[in-house]
């Protein structure tokens, strides 16, 4: 498996582990950490949309994507930990991380000098990489998250191209950054489908 970011996820988890426990007393279940993820990526996205221009929206989303990954990792633990693990809670984890990932990606477009042809490019084959992911559970294998690119890579490498655009940086690099995205992205693909074809073969004798 390439290296991902999402390999440092459990020690992510254990940052966050001290606000289950309130988080569970205070009655707020997983799909509704969910959601809530979900809806403050569209109020956030929404906002570039409307204010492209705004260097200090672009220079916040770093910050942003920070909390939406910490909200993404509470609310699986909240499941594990509440023992409230559901099939609409799986269904909508899946749904609203794609929805977040297309709402705060997409106004990249938006921005002086950035390519939207590219930036729509690398938003579909981010969308296909998550898909070739939960594909392999079609087949009886678990759920691939295989890099180079994969969600929390993306969200590191898109807040780095956020700081380009909110300081001014000539496009270029941005541009470049997003080419870079783009391959990794078709990497990723590659990955998880031959990993996950690999794992559901047969053992040989």
């Amino acid at each position: 498996m390439a290296f991902s970011i999402y390999e440092l996820k459990p020690r992510f988890q254990q940052l966050l582990r001290p606000l289950l426990s309130s988080l569970a007393r205070a009655g707020i279940t997983p799909n509704q950490v969910t959601l809530a993820a979900m809806f403050l990526s569209c109020a956030y996205g929404a906002a570039l949309a409307l204010d492209p221009g705004n260097a200090a929206l672009w220079y916040g989303l770093p910050a942003f994507l920070l909390l939406r990954m910490a909200l993404n990792a509470i609310d699986g633990m909240l499941a594990t930990a509440t023992g409230n693990k559901t099939s609409l809670g799986a269904v909508l984890n899946e749904m609203c991380d794609q929805v977040s990932d297309a709402v705060l990606y997409l106004p990249f477009a938006l921005a002086a000098g950035i390519s939207a042809p590219l930036v729509g490019i690398v938003v579909v084959l981010a969308l296909l990489a998550e898909f070739a992911g939960v594909l392999a559970q079609g087949i009886g294998v678990a759920r691939r998250f295989d890099g180079p690119m994969g969600k929390s890579d993306r969200a590191f490498a898109f807040g780095v191209i956020a700081l380009l655009i909110g300081s001014g940086t000539a496009p270029a690099w941005s541009n470049g950054l997003l080419w870079a995205i783009l391959l990794l992205c078709v990497l990723t693909v590659f990955n998880r489908l031959r990993q996950a074809l690999r794992l559901s073969a047969p053992p040989t004798r």
